[in-house]
């Protein structure tokens, strides 16, 4: 198979070195330079990448997308989609081959969108930008997606499970241009319930609280919106700026909503329990945590936050558990903790105080005060 990656570029020569390493498995690379001043496109020319120069304007990510996927050779069998900041590991060629098979038109991959400042994996999920070469187009301006064109069926999606991608960007990166293109995506589309969701999520992330619940609201309302994960997602985000509206009944309420919506996911009971615990209702605390860690399988969609599947609900329960008199189920929560985050210093320190104290009040339990005869 005649395997290509393709990609959008835009000064990003910090990058060419290592992503080029990466695509080194691919039979042919290119890439669509929409307008670099740095060093970009003489580095991956030198590398051997096929570049075209081309302006967007204005600026689209699927019109730009859609034009370096007009750049990949007709006889390509499959396509690839990678950004400049990810990286595959070794192998990834052999697992995609071993994956495919007739029939087959898209792969599924794991996918690390983030990783955690000791260098452990943060947000992972599954993502599918590999595609065959014919029926495939990229719609909306931001959060692009692939959509089949083709006509009929599109074919086998494959999961390739031997496939790993890491994403590792350059944090001075402006995101400032993302609301406005979400903006326009609703405008353009307003029935689309996946955009509205991501527009409620980036008035959050802008601490425009009120504009958050009026399109998150709008989210919930629509007809196509049924996919729990994502709907318990957008009662999460308006819970989220309730709280920060200071209506603390009224986020407790939305996050109930949220579990009860989705209570696959640890992240409506992990939101509830860090409501709780800023109350100071260390009950409260430990029932939710412990719903959390009842949900053992990492669902493999984007809806899955570090912070639920790391060392939070232990840490939490240490708290929660120490304020509630159980000296050694507090000990053994925060050491839990600490394992998970071995490089943060205040879990190990709470891990050292909480078993010392835990030591202490073991001691006092075996031996009494002698009081006489």
């Amino acid at each position: 198979m005649k395997i290509v990656v393709y990609a959008i570029c835009k000064n990003e020569e910090q990058f060419v070195e290592r992503w080029m390493d990466s695509m080194s498995e691919a039979d042919q690379v290119v890439v669509l330079d929409t307008g670099s001043t740095d060093e970009s496109v003489r580095r991956l020319r030198d590398r051997g990448a096929l570049v075209t120069e081309e302006a967007v304007v204005p600026w689209r990510f699927d019109t730009a997308r859609n034009r370096s996927l007009e750049l990949t050779p007709e006889d390509a069998d499959i396509c690839v989609c990678t950004d400049l900041d990810e990286v595959f590991h070794p192998g990834w060629r052999a697992a995609l081959e071993q994956a495919w098979r007739p029939g087959a038109s898209q792969a599924s991959y794991r996918y690390t969108w983030s990783f955690n400042p000791d260098g452990s994996e943060g947000v992972v999920f599954w993502t599918e930008k590999i595609h065959t070469r014919r029926g495939w187009r990229w719609v909306h301006p931001v959060h692009e997606v692939l959509q089949w064109t083709g006509g009929g069926s599109p074919g086998v999606k494959v999961t390739a499970e031997g496939i790993q991608l890491d994403h590792h960007p350059d944090p001075s990166k402006s995101r400032g241009q993302y609301l406005p293109l979400l903006e326009l995506s609703v405008e353009e589309d307003p029935a689309d319930d996946r955009n509205m969701h991501y527009l409620g999520r980036e008035y959050m992330y802008k601490g425009r609280w009120d504009d958050c619940i009026a399109a998150l609201r709008r989210h919930l309302s629509m007809p196509t919106a049924v996919w729990p994960d994502e709907r318990a997602a957008s009662m999460r985000y308006i819970a989220r700026s309730l709280a920060e509206k200071g209506d603390w009944g009224g986020a407790r309420d939305w996050y109930l909503r949220a579990i009860a919506e989705a209570p696959h996911l640890r992240e409506p009971y992990m939101d509830l329990a860090l409501l709780l615990y800023r109350r100071e209702d260390w009950d409260g605390v430990l029932y939710f945590t412990g719903c959390a860690l009842a949900i053992r399988n990492r669902p493999r969609t984007y809806i899955c936050e570090a912070a639920s599947w790391g060392s939070l609900p232990y840490d939490l329960r240490a708290i929660a558990l120490h304020h509630t008199g159980r000296a050694a189920e507090a000990a053994e929560a925060a050491r839990r903790a600490a394992e998970l985050e071995p490089s943060s210093q205040r879990l190990r320190d709470n891990a050292e105080l909480l078993e010392n104290l835990a030591k202490k009040a073991a001691k006092e339990t075996a031996d009494p005060p002698f009081t006489g005869i």
